[in-house]
């Protein structure tokens, strides 16, 4: 399938199944354990990038009325509710949201985030947020929903707000060896779950170039950064 092929709905619906199915096993891949174990070396690498990652975000320092998209289990979500002044956050998928809100009710944050399901295939917000942020989802928005979603994320963004994500590179160890990437040019991959189920789901790696470009057509210029071995991150101010 070229990059450019419209994704069928039944694709990105089967998407949304496995992100629910899987949200028990997702903090493995986060944390690089069971399946995604690549060993001390490349597992200690993961860990560093993390870091950076972690310390880009604490530099973009957003505060204020705070979204997040596609929020899922609370990685990013318990570090988000630490500084803004209010965070909504947002995911498809109850089971993430629940693992979510039980890790900010653990860091007594929870009265800070007010949660809610929302298909961002669909999404289109309601007002305007001092900053957004995502992570791990713009790979998993097919070619020809990007600029409608990005427009949902400009619109959702006053004049000068912040825009912040973090995503995959394209390196095999980012991933279990038993689902390898997909091939150049190809928009869709397979994932499998613990219990050995398979499900075909968006995985589109980008360049900058692409991405500026995209941003900038939803009225945000874009700055795109990466870490050595597995992170992208983007971070960008609405016109």
């Amino acid at each position: 399938m070229e990059a450019n092929t419209p994704v069928p709905a039944a694709t990105l619906a089967e998407q949304q199944r496995y992100y629910r199915a899987r949200a028990a096993e997702y903090d493995e891949w986060f944390l690089r354990r069971g399946r995604y174990d690549h060993g001390p070396e490349l597992n200690a690498r993961w860990h560093a990038e993390v870091g950076q990652v972690q310390d880009a975000l604490a530099r973009a320092a957003l505060t204020g009325d705070v979204l997040e998209l596609a929020c899922g289990t609370g990685w990013w979500t318990e570090r988000l509710a630490a500084t803004a002044g209010h965070l909504t956050a947002l995911d498809a998928a109850p089971e993430t949201i629940a693992i979510n809100r039980a890790r900010l009710e653990a860091a007594g944050l929870a009265d800070r985030v007010a949660f809610a399901e929302a298909d961002l295939f669909a999404w289109r917000p309601d007002r305007a947020y001092d900053a957004v942020f995502f992570g791990f989802w713009l790979s998993h928005v097919p070619d020809d929903r990007l600029d409608a979603f990005l427009g949902a994320v400009g619109a959702a963004l006053r004049p000068g707000g912040t825009v912040f994500w973090v995503d995959s590179l394209r390196n095999e160890s980012g991933t279990a060896p038993d689902q390898p990437l997909p091939g150049p040019g190809d928009p869709l991959t397979q994932r499998r779950l613990n219990d050995g189920r398979t499900f075909r789901i968006v995985k589109r790696f980008r360049g900058r170039d692409e991405l500026v470009d995209a941003f900038g057509r939803s009225g945000i210029d874009l700055t795109v950064t990466a870490t050595p071995t597995y992170f992208q991150i983007g971070t960008g101010q609405r016109r």
